[in-house]
């Protein structure tokens, strides 16, 4: 893998403020709930996607995998099966680019039947040949087929971040490359389940309903671990000079699905997060139609189903309706996430006679007006009315985050990520002491619109003309039938008009076949 150092400097070893983060496993956080029903168990461990030794991309998440879908040294995964189905539990591993997380949840009447399934899992997985054939099957289907055809958003923002961080151990999904899952062994997962999964990278939380023994009965038995030897490695990234656009060209696309977007230096880890929070929910709240974005492109001028900003990873954007714990990263990037617009072909279709001669569908309006919405936020800041109503809403609205133990838990994991102690209850006084002049400086002082990447997959018939309108800088009206845009009100006609005039600093454009994406 090339490495581009004029565009990012690699971390050889973790940044030493990561480092600094590094839990023991008698590090333990807790969640003491009385009354509660259930037990919640989570195990973090610092290695994630980005932990994969080079050539091994995908190690990580089918070593997590393997570990909760396989079986123990006791039982089989089928026996497994039959033993916990009276009981209702449940239990699965996440994996994102610095963090693998195994969640445990089981009714706290079951704890003493449950324990020792949890205790297998983690400290004598059985490793079959069986189990990681099948999940390893499964894993290369969905790096070589799924991702491309069954989410065109998905497939743009996995892409963007392949784009993004280049060169980088962050570059690949979590489930890694095709070559990568190949190449991965029965052996390959064992030894880096030794390696990546020890107790010097682990923190522990629990809970729920459990006792004191318990939690010192888990605390002990995981000391069992071995320490670590593989880190994840964290890279420090720049944004391009210019905007840097890749088109993925795929057969039978039914739109153009965008995402765009350059790095930051600020995470939860910073005050100013939250101040960005405000900024981000203004534009583009996820999943909410009071954002800028959603009311001018979805709302007044009917393009797409949602238009949304973020200003860290946002995990399974299109199932969650909220954020998700478990994903916390030191490196951060801020983005705008357009789902698809029509293709110029499929506007043909729809209205032969008024659009018959149209040779680009909507997308380079589209990510025209995103962008200029971005940038009018950069240049005049929002108004005081609109700080104090978004400021309002977001403080009753991240009261929300933490619906359940599991992601009470799960927010104080990712808090201890961050150096924090609990975020979701700092988070109020942070909104409580912003003011207007605070966000916009945080406005001013993070975001931007002249450097960015920008991922677009669409259809092979709109892969070219697209590229041609954003490399050549040309004007991209919008394209209404008839009955509709005779109805536009006279301010949705003249911002059409500037829009389409907006210019973009585009200086890279690529066509890149979709066969070619995550190789």
């Amino acid at each position: 893998m090339k490495h581009t150092f004029s565009r990012l400097l690699l971390a050889a070893a973790l940044l030493g403020p990561v480092g600094a983060n590094f839990a023991q496993a008698a590090d333990v956080v807790e969640l003491r709930q009385p009354n509660a029903s259930k037990v919640v168990v989570k195990l973090q461990f610092r290695n994630g996607s980005s932990a994969d030794p080079v050539g091994k991309e995908g190690l990580t998440f089918l070593t997590s995998q393997l570990v909760t879908e396989g079986g123990t040294k006791a039982l089989t995964a089928a026996q497994l099966k039959d033993f916990l189905y009276p009981m209702a539990t449940q239990y699965y591993a996440t994996t994102d680019k610095e963090v693998t997380t195994f969640t445990f949840e089981f009714h706290k009447d079951f704890t003493d039947k449950f324990y020792p399934v949890l205790q297998g899992l983690i400290l004598t997985p059985s490793f079959t040949q069986e189990d990681f054939d099948r999940l390893k099957s499964n894993q290369l289907n969905y790096v070589e087929q799924v991702i491309r055809a069954s989410s065109d958003e998905d497939y743009s923002k996995f892409a963007l971040e392949d784009q993004l961080f280049r060169g980088t151990r962050f570059q690949h999904m979590t489930r890694g490359t095709a070559a990568g899952v190949r190449s991965l062994t029965l052996d390959d997962v064992k030894k880096h389940y030794a390696a990546a999964f020890g107790k010097d990278n682990l923190t522990i939380g629990i809970a729920g309903n459990y006792s004191a023994s318990f939690a010192k009965k888990l605390k002990d038995d995981l000391e069992k671990l071995p320490k670590s030897t593989a880190k994840p490695v964290v890279p420090t990234v720049a944004a391009p000079k210019g905007i840097h656009v890749e088109i993925i060209s795929k057969t039978d696309a039914l739109g153009s699905a965008v995402y765009a977007g350059f790095p930051i230096q600020t995470t939860r880890a910073n005050d100013d997060f939250a101040a960005l929070m405000v900024a981000n929910s203004y534009l583009g709240e996820h999943r909410k139609s009071y954002g800028k974005l959603y009311d001018k492109i979805r709302t007044t001028r009917s393009m797409n189903y949602g238009d949304y900003s973020y200003i860290e990873w946002y995990e399974s954007g299109g199932q969650n309706m909220l954020p998700v714990p478990g994903v916390p990263r030191h490196a951060n990037y801020a983005s705008l996430w357009l789902r698809p617009v029509q293709i110029a072909e499929g506007l043909r279709k729809q209205y032969p006679t008024e659009l018959g001669g149209l040779t680009v569908g909507h997308a380079p309006f589209a990510l025209r007006l995103a962008v200029r919405e971005m940038d009018n936020l950069v240049k005049n800041g929002m108004s005081k009315e609109d700080f104090e109503i978004t400021r309002t809403f977001l403080r009753s609205y991240v009261k929300l985050y933490g619906t359940t133990p599991s992601k009470q838990l799960g927010f104080l994991l990712d808090s201890k990520f961050y150096g924090r102690k609990d975020y979701l209850k700092e988070l109020d006084g942070q909104f409580a002491k912003l003011t207007l002049d605070d966000v916009n400086k945080a406005i001013k002082k993070h975001w931007q619109t002249q450097n960015m990447y920008v991922t677009i997959v669409t259809d092979d018939s709109e892969a070219q003309p697209l590229a041609d309108v954003l490399k050549q800088n040309t004007p991209s009206p919008m394209s209404y039938a008839k009955v509709v845009s005779e109805g536009l009100p006279k301010e949705v006609v003249a911002e059409d008009t500037q829009v389409a005039n907006y210019k973009l600093n585009v200086t890279e454009v690529k066509v890149i076949d979709t066969k070619d994406t995550f190789k």
